[in-house]
Protein backbone atom coordinates (compact mmCIF):
# COMPACT_ATOMS: atom_id res chain seq x y z
CA UNK A 1 0.00 0.00 0.00
CA UNK A 2 1.57 2.96 -0.91
CA UNK A 3 0.31 5.45 2.06
CA UNK A 4 2.36 4.23 4.89
CA UNK A 5 1.67 7.30 7.17
CA UNK A 6 -1.80 5.94 7.80
CA UNK A 7 -3.96 8.52 6.04
CA UNK A 8 -6.85 8.24 3.93
CA UNK A 9 -6.65 6.79 0.23
CA UNK A 10 -7.23 9.92 -1.97
CA UNK A 11 -10.61 9.80 -3.85
CA UNK A 12 -9.84 10.95 -7.59
CA UNK A 13 -11.64 14.19 -8.00
CA UNK A 14 -12.07 13.60 -11.65
CA UNK A 15 -15.21 11.15 -12.28
CA UNK A 16 -13.66 7.73 -13.82
CA UNK A 17 -14.84 6.37 -16.84
CA UNK A 18 -14.23 2.65 -16.73
CA UNK A 19 -15.64 0.45 -14.13
CA UNK A 20 -13.02 -1.56 -11.85
CA UNK A 21 -11.31 -4.63 -12.63
CA UNK A 22 -8.58 -6.75 -11.87
CA UNK A 23 -5.62 -6.07 -13.41
CA UNK A 24 -2.76 -8.75 -14.82
CA UNK A 25 0.18 -8.43 -12.14
CA UNK A 26 3.72 -8.46 -13.31
CA UNK A 27 5.31 -11.84 -12.15
CA UNK A 28 8.82 -12.01 -10.12
CA UNK A 29 11.81 -10.46 -11.88
CA UNK A 30 14.34 -12.64 -11.96
CA UNK A 31 18.01 -11.11 -11.26
CA UNK A 32 20.38 -11.84 -13.93
CA UNK A 33 23.86 -13.45 -12.92
CA UNK A 34 26.58 -10.91 -12.72
CA UNK A 35 29.12 -13.72 -13.71
CA UNK A 36 29.94 -15.27 -17.58
CA UNK A 37 28.28 -17.94 -19.03
CA UNK A 38 29.91 -20.73 -19.63
CA UNK A 39 31.47 -21.23 -22.83
CA UNK A 40 31.93 -17.37 -23.52
CA UNK A 41 35.02 -16.23 -25.14
CA UNK A 42 37.93 -15.04 -22.70
CA UNK A 43 39.46 -11.95 -22.13
CA UNK A 44 41.95 -10.68 -24.45
CA UNK A 45 43.77 -7.74 -24.87
CA UNK A 46 42.81 -5.32 -27.70
CA UNK A 47 45.67 -4.38 -29.23
CA UNK A 48 48.15 -8.03 -28.85
CA UNK A 49 47.90 -10.90 -29.12
CA UNK A 50 50.58 -12.10 -25.54
CA UNK A 51 50.46 -15.47 -26.30
CA UNK A 52 52.31 -14.48 -29.74
CA UNK A 53 54.05 -11.57 -28.54
CA UNK A 54 57.66 -12.78 -29.14
CA UNK A 55 57.04 -13.44 -32.91
CA UNK A 56 56.24 -9.43 -33.46
CA UNK A 57 58.49 -7.26 -34.72
CA UNK A 58 57.73 -3.75 -32.45
CA UNK A 59 59.44 -0.54 -33.79
CA UNK A 60 62.13 1.15 -31.38
CA UNK A 61 61.72 4.37 -30.78
CA UNK A 62 65.13 4.50 -29.74
CA UNK A 63 66.77 3.18 -33.36
CA UNK A 64 65.75 6.89 -34.42
CA UNK A 65 67.82 8.64 -31.61
CA UNK A 66 70.82 6.93 -32.40
CA UNK A 67 70.77 7.93 -35.86
CA UNK A 68 70.66 11.10 -35.01
CA UNK A 69 73.82 11.09 -32.52
CA UNK A 70 75.93 8.78 -34.98
CA UNK A 71 74.89 12.00 -37.74
CA UNK A 72 75.73 14.31 -35.25
CA UNK A 73 79.32 12.34 -34.59
CA UNK A 74 79.75 12.27 -38.03
CA UNK A 75 79.42 16.07 -38.82
CA UNK A 76 81.74 16.93 -35.78
CA UNK A 77 84.27 14.38 -37.38
CA UNK A 78 83.89 15.95 -40.65
CA UNK A 79 84.12 19.39 -39.78
CA UNK A 80 87.43 18.54 -37.40
CA UNK A 81 89.75 16.90 -40.17
CA UNK A 82 88.40 19.29 -42.99
CA UNK A 83 87.08 16.56 -45.29
CA UNK A 84 85.71 18.42 -48.60
CA UNK A 85 82.80 21.04 -47.66
CA UNK A 86 80.18 19.25 -49.96
CA UNK A 87 79.88 16.23 -47.10
CA UNK A 88 79.52 18.47 -44.22
CA UNK A 89 77.40 21.44 -46.20
CA UNK A 90 74.94 17.85 -46.95
CA UNK A 91 75.09 16.57 -43.30
CA UNK A 92 74.03 20.38 -42.39
CA UNK A 93 71.14 19.97 -44.70
CA UNK A 94 69.84 16.59 -42.56
CA UNK A 95 70.32 17.99 -39.40
CA UNK A 96 68.57 20.99 -40.53
CA UNK A 97 65.76 18.55 -41.95
CA UNK A 98 65.54 16.79 -39.01
CA UNK A 99 64.73 19.77 -36.84
CA UNK A 100 62.21 20.83 -39.67
CA UNK A 101 60.51 17.29 -38.64
CA UNK A 102 60.85 17.50 -35.08
CA UNK A 103 59.12 21.29 -35.71
CA UNK A 104 56.24 20.04 -37.51
CA UNK A 105 55.37 17.22 -35.20
CA UNK A 106 55.46 19.82 -32.30
CA UNK A 107 52.92 21.77 -34.25
CA UNK A 108 50.75 18.73 -34.92
CA UNK A 109 50.45 17.93 -31.30
CA UNK A 110 47.34 19.40 -29.92
CA UNK A 111 47.54 22.00 -26.94
CA UNK A 112 46.64 21.08 -23.49
CA UNK A 113 45.56 24.50 -22.85
CA UNK A 114 43.94 25.90 -25.82
CA UNK A 115 42.91 29.35 -25.39
CA UNK A 116 39.60 30.45 -25.44
CA UNK A 117 38.25 33.51 -27.47
CA UNK A 118 36.94 36.53 -24.58
CA UNK A 119 33.55 36.48 -25.58
CA UNK A 120 33.24 32.83 -24.76
CA UNK A 121 34.53 32.80 -21.16
CA UNK A 122 31.81 33.58 -18.27
CA UNK A 123 31.51 36.82 -16.53
CA UNK A 124 33.99 36.43 -13.56
CA UNK A 125 31.64 36.51 -9.74
CA UNK A 126 33.17 39.76 -7.98
CA UNK A 127 34.04 38.44 -4.57
CA UNK A 128 31.79 39.93 -2.25
CA UNK A 129 29.32 38.14 -5.00
CA UNK A 130 30.71 34.54 -4.50
CA UNK A 131 28.62 32.59 -2.87
CA UNK A 132 29.95 28.89 -3.15
CA UNK A 133 33.50 29.28 -2.19
CA UNK A 134 32.50 28.02 1.63
CA UNK A 135 31.07 24.76 0.27
CA UNK A 136 34.32 24.15 -1.96
CA UNK A 137 35.54 21.09 0.34
CA UNK A 138 32.20 19.56 0.41
CA UNK A 139 32.33 17.35 -2.87
CA UNK A 140 28.14 16.94 -2.01
CA UNK A 141 27.58 20.63 -2.97
CA UNK A 142 30.09 20.93 -6.63
CA UNK A 143 30.78 24.23 -5.22
CA UNK A 144 33.21 24.82 -8.40
CA UNK A 145 30.42 23.82 -10.83
CA UNK A 146 27.67 25.35 -9.30
CA UNK A 147 27.35 28.27 -11.28
CA UNK A 148 28.14 27.09 -14.97
CA UNK A 149 24.87 24.35 -14.02
CA UNK A 150 22.39 27.36 -13.09
CA UNK A 151 23.72 29.14 -16.28
CA UNK A 152 22.97 26.17 -18.15
CA UNK A 153 19.71 25.48 -16.69
CA UNK A 154 18.38 29.21 -17.36
CA UNK A 155 20.01 28.73 -21.00
CA UNK A 156 17.87 25.69 -22.06
CA UNK A 157 14.53 27.98 -20.12
CA UNK A 158 14.12 29.49 -23.54
CA UNK A 159 13.62 25.77 -25.41
CA UNK A 160 10.76 25.75 -22.87
CA UNK A 161 9.13 28.60 -23.52
CA UNK A 162 4.98 27.58 -23.50
CA UNK A 163 2.06 29.73 -23.97
CA UNK A 164 -1.80 29.91 -23.12
CA UNK A 165 -2.72 26.68 -24.37
CA UNK A 166 -5.82 26.41 -23.12
CA UNK A 167 -8.12 28.25 -26.41
CA UNK A 168 -6.64 25.50 -28.58
CA UNK A 169 -7.30 22.55 -26.17
CA UNK A 170 -11.96 22.42 -27.31
CA UNK A 171 -13.11 20.21 -24.38
CA UNK A 172 -10.77 21.28 -21.08
CA UNK A 173 -10.47 25.05 -19.15
CA UNK A 174 -8.35 26.55 -16.35
CA UNK A 175 -10.53 25.32 -13.71
CA UNK A 176 -10.09 21.71 -14.73
CA UNK A 177 -6.20 22.09 -14.80
CA UNK A 178 -6.02 23.85 -11.55
CA UNK A 179 -8.14 20.81 -10.24
CA UNK A 180 -5.22 18.60 -11.67
CA UNK A 181 -2.66 20.52 -10.20
CA UNK A 182 -4.43 20.29 -6.57
CA UNK A 183 -4.78 16.75 -6.75
CA UNK A 184 -0.85 16.27 -7.87
CA UNK A 185 -0.08 18.30 -4.56
CA UNK A 186 -1.80 15.88 -2.74
CA UNK A 187 -0.11 12.99 -4.46
CA UNK A 188 3.14 14.00 -4.25
CA UNK A 189 2.65 15.00 -0.51
CA UNK A 190 1.13 10.71 0.08
CA UNK A 191 3.50 9.24 -1.54
CA UNK A 192 6.33 11.78 0.16
CA UNK A 193 7.87 12.79 -3.01
CA UNK A 194 10.60 15.35 -3.69
CA UNK A 195 9.59 18.89 -4.71
CA UNK A 196 11.13 18.71 -8.12
CA UNK A 197 8.87 15.43 -9.20
CA UNK A 198 5.81 17.91 -8.53
CA UNK A 199 7.20 20.55 -10.21
CA UNK A 200 8.43 18.53 -13.30
CA UNK A 201 4.89 16.54 -13.61
CA UNK A 202 3.18 19.66 -14.04
CA UNK A 203 5.68 21.21 -16.62
CA UNK A 204 5.66 17.90 -18.36
CA UNK A 205 1.33 17.93 -18.52
CA UNK A 206 1.23 22.04 -19.82
CA UNK A 207 3.99 21.34 -22.56
CA UNK A 208 1.82 17.78 -23.28
CA UNK A 209 -1.54 19.89 -23.65
CA UNK A 210 0.16 22.49 -25.50
CA UNK A 211 1.12 20.03 -28.32
CA UNK A 212 -1.87 17.82 -28.13
CA UNK A 213 -5.51 17.62 -27.59
CA UNK A 214 -7.15 15.88 -25.25
CA UNK A 215 -10.59 14.84 -23.63
CA UNK A 216 -11.31 16.21 -20.18
CA UNK A 217 -11.64 12.06 -19.45
CA UNK A 218 -7.97 11.68 -19.65
CA UNK A 219 -6.54 14.32 -17.91
CA UNK A 220 -6.23 12.56 -14.93
CA UNK A 221 -4.19 9.65 -16.65
CA UNK A 222 -2.18 12.54 -18.37
CA UNK A 223 -1.44 14.11 -14.83
CA UNK A 224 -0.68 10.74 -13.09
CA UNK A 225 1.79 9.01 -15.97
CA UNK A 226 3.26 12.87 -16.22
CA UNK A 227 3.72 12.07 -12.25
CA UNK A 228 5.71 8.38 -12.72
CA UNK A 229 7.95 10.09 -15.60
CA UNK A 230 8.84 12.46 -13.17
CA UNK A 231 9.34 10.47 -10.44
CA UNK A 232 11.58 7.86 -12.46
CA UNK A 233 13.95 11.02 -13.38
CA UNK A 234 13.89 12.45 -9.59
CA UNK A 235 13.35 9.78 -7.41
CA UNK A 236 15.36 7.09 -5.99
CA UNK A 237 12.95 4.81 -5.39
CA UNK A 238 10.07 6.00 -7.58
CA UNK A 239 6.46 4.15 -7.07
CA UNK A 240 5.42 1.68 -9.57
CA UNK A 241 2.70 1.70 -11.93
CA UNK A 242 0.26 -0.11 -9.17
CA UNK A 243 0.76 2.75 -6.90
CA UNK A 244 -0.69 5.50 -9.72
CA UNK A 245 -3.33 3.16 -11.05
CA UNK A 246 -4.31 2.78 -6.88
CA UNK A 247 -4.52 6.37 -6.84
CA UNK A 248 -6.60 6.57 -9.68
CA UNK A 249 -9.29 4.76 -7.91
CA UNK A 250 -8.41 1.98 -10.73
CA UNK A 251 -10.20 4.33 -13.67
CA UNK A 252 -7.66 3.09 -15.85
CA UNK A 253 -6.07 0.21 -16.84
CA UNK A 254 -2.34 -0.76 -16.73
CA UNK A 255 -2.01 -0.84 -20.37
CA UNK A 256 -3.81 2.90 -20.76
CA UNK A 257 -1.50 4.86 -18.66
CA UNK A 258 1.79 2.67 -20.37
CA UNK A 259 0.40 3.60 -23.49
CA UNK A 260 0.33 7.33 -22.37
CA UNK A 261 3.45 7.16 -20.58
CA UNK A 262 5.05 6.51 -24.48
CA UNK A 263 3.25 9.27 -25.84
CA UNK A 264 4.39 12.06 -23.38
CA UNK A 265 8.04 11.17 -24.23
CA UNK A 266 7.07 11.04 -28.08
CA UNK A 267 5.43 14.41 -28.06
CA UNK A 268 8.51 15.77 -25.32
CA UNK A 269 10.60 14.29 -27.52
CA UNK A 270 12.32 12.72 -24.64
CA UNK A 271 13.81 15.37 -23.67
CA UNK A 272 12.39 15.61 -19.58
CA UNK A 273 15.25 18.00 -18.06
CA UNK A 274 13.08 20.55 -18.05
CA UNK A 275 14.15 23.77 -15.55
CA UNK A 276 11.70 24.25 -12.44
CA UNK A 277 11.53 27.13 -10.72
CA UNK A 278 11.96 25.25 -7.34
CA UNK A 279 15.75 24.83 -8.22
CA UNK A 280 16.09 28.40 -8.80
CA UNK A 281 14.36 29.58 -5.87
CA UNK A 282 16.62 27.00 -3.04
CA UNK A 283 20.12 29.33 -5.14
CA UNK A 284 18.97 32.26 -5.77
CA UNK A 285 17.70 32.12 -1.83
CA UNK A 286 21.67 31.22 -0.80
CA UNK A 287 22.60 34.61 -2.33
CA UNK A 288 20.82 36.66 0.68
CA UNK A 289 21.21 33.81 3.43
CA UNK A 290 17.75 33.33 4.00
CA UNK A 291 16.19 31.17 6.69
CA UNK A 292 14.36 28.31 6.27
CA UNK A 293 10.98 29.75 7.07
CA UNK A 294 12.00 32.85 4.55
CA UNK A 295 12.66 30.14 2.02
CA UNK A 296 9.37 28.18 2.73
CA UNK A 297 7.75 31.13 2.29
CA UNK A 298 8.60 31.75 -1.11
CA UNK A 299 8.41 28.02 -1.73
CA UNK A 300 4.42 28.47 -0.61
CA UNK A 301 4.21 31.85 -2.84
CA UNK A 302 5.73 29.34 -5.75
CA UNK A 303 3.74 25.89 -4.93
CA UNK A 304 0.20 28.43 -5.37
CA UNK A 305 1.10 29.57 -8.52
CA UNK A 306 1.54 26.14 -9.93
CA UNK A 307 -2.74 26.42 -10.18
CA UNK A 308 -2.99 29.38 -12.03
CA UNK A 309 -2.90 29.07 -15.44
CA UNK A 310 -1.43 33.23 -16.00
CA UNK A 311 2.28 31.80 -14.77
CA UNK A 312 2.43 28.92 -17.17
CA UNK A 313 4.36 31.17 -19.87
CA UNK A 314 6.73 32.37 -17.43
CA UNK A 315 10.01 31.72 -16.98
CA UNK A 316 11.19 29.45 -14.30
CA UNK A 317 14.20 31.54 -13.39
CA UNK A 318 11.73 34.85 -13.30
CA UNK A 319 8.76 33.19 -11.43
CA UNK A 320 11.48 31.95 -8.76
CA UNK A 321 13.01 35.35 -8.25
CA UNK A 322 9.54 36.79 -8.40
CA UNK A 323 8.25 34.70 -5.28
CA UNK A 324 11.48 35.27 -2.99
CA UNK A 325 11.17 38.70 -3.45
CA UNK A 326 7.61 38.32 -2.21
CA UNK A 327 9.10 36.38 0.90
CA UNK A 328 11.78 38.96 1.50
CA UNK A 329 9.56 41.85 1.69
CA UNK A 330 7.06 40.21 4.37
CA UNK A 331 10.19 38.86 6.18
CA UNK A 332 11.21 42.68 5.99
CA UNK A 333 14.61 41.37 5.10
CA UNK A 334 15.22 43.60 2.61
CA UNK A 335 14.49 43.55 -1.51
CA UNK A 336 16.16 42.73 -4.53
CA UNK A 337 19.95 42.73 -3.36
CA UNK A 338 22.89 43.39 -6.10
CA UNK A 339 24.40 39.85 -5.48
CA UNK A 340 20.95 38.75 -6.51
CA UNK A 341 20.94 40.40 -9.34
CA UNK A 342 24.30 39.19 -10.22
CA UNK A 343 23.14 35.73 -9.84
CA UNK A 344 19.56 35.60 -10.91
CA UNK A 345 20.05 38.29 -14.02
CA UNK A 346 17.21 39.86 -13.32
CA UNK A 347 16.85 43.61 -11.84
CA UNK A 348 13.73 44.40 -10.30
CA UNK A 349 12.06 45.93 -13.66
CA UNK A 350 12.27 42.65 -15.00
CA UNK A 351 10.57 41.15 -12.02
CA UNK A 352 8.07 44.25 -11.01
CA UNK A 353 5.00 42.85 -13.49
CA UNK A 354 5.26 38.92 -12.24
CA UNK A 355 5.49 40.48 -8.35
CA UNK A 356 2.07 42.36 -8.79
CA UNK A 357 0.64 38.99 -10.36
CA UNK A 358 1.77 37.07 -7.60
CA UNK A 359 0.25 39.96 -5.34
CA UNK A 360 -2.75 39.50 -6.44
CA UNK A 361 -3.11 35.47 -6.36
CA UNK A 362 -1.95 35.81 -2.75
CA UNK A 363 -4.99 38.39 -2.11
CA UNK A 364 -7.70 37.11 -3.74
CA UNK A 365 -10.03 34.87 -1.41
CA UNK A 366 -9.30 31.29 -1.58
CA UNK A 367 -11.17 28.77 -3.73
CA UNK A 368 -12.78 26.16 -1.04
CA UNK A 369 -12.20 23.35 -3.67
CA UNK A 370 -8.67 23.85 -4.36
CA UNK A 371 -7.52 23.72 -0.82
CA UNK A 372 -4.35 21.19 -0.82
CA UNK A 373 -1.37 23.59 -1.30
CA UNK A 374 -2.75 25.98 1.35
CA UNK A 375 -3.77 23.35 3.81
CA UNK A 376 -0.05 21.68 3.35
CA UNK A 377 1.98 24.79 4.12
CA UNK A 378 -0.33 25.65 7.26
CA UNK A 379 1.81 22.37 8.91
CA UNK A 380 4.01 22.91 11.69
CA UNK A 381 6.25 21.38 9.33
CA UNK A 382 5.99 24.46 6.93
CA UNK A 383 6.08 26.70 9.76
CA UNK A 384 2.49 27.59 8.85
CA UNK A 385 3.61 29.86 6.26
CA UNK A 386 0.56 29.63 4.64
CA UNK A 387 -1.68 31.35 7.41
CA UNK A 388 0.99 34.81 7.24
CA UNK A 389 -0.91 37.48 6.25
CA UNK A 390 -0.46 38.88 2.48
CA UNK A 391 2.46 42.30 2.46
CA UNK A 392 0.94 45.33 1.89
CA UNK A 393 0.94 46.46 -1.66
CA UNK A 394 2.34 49.49 -0.61
CA UNK A 395 5.03 48.66 1.07
CA UNK A 396 5.73 45.86 -1.60
CA UNK A 397 5.93 48.86 -4.16
CA UNK A 398 7.82 50.97 -2.02
CA UNK A 399 10.76 47.48 -3.06
CA UNK A 400 9.83 47.69 -6.79
CA UNK A 401 10.72 51.55 -7.55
Amino acid sequence: MPFSRGKKPTISKIPKLHPKGLENQDGPQTKRSSSSPQGAPKKRTAFVDITNAHKIELSNPIKKKDTVKKLQKKISVLSKNDVNLKSVVSSEEKLEELKNVETVVKLEEPSSKASIPPHLLPPEIPPEFDIDSEQLTDSTHSAEYAKDIFDYLKSREEKFVLHDYMTDQPTLNTNMRAILVDWLVEVQENFELNHETLYLAVKMTDHYLAVSQVKRESLQLIGSTAMLIASKFEERAPPCVDDFLYICDDAYKRSQLITMEISILQALNFDINIPVPYRFLRRYAKCVNAGMDTLTLARFICELSLLEMEFVPVRASLLASACLLIALVTKDLGGWTPCLQCHSGYSVEDLAPVVRKLHDMLSSPPDSKLAVVRSKYAHKVFFEVALIPTVNLEKLEGFLK
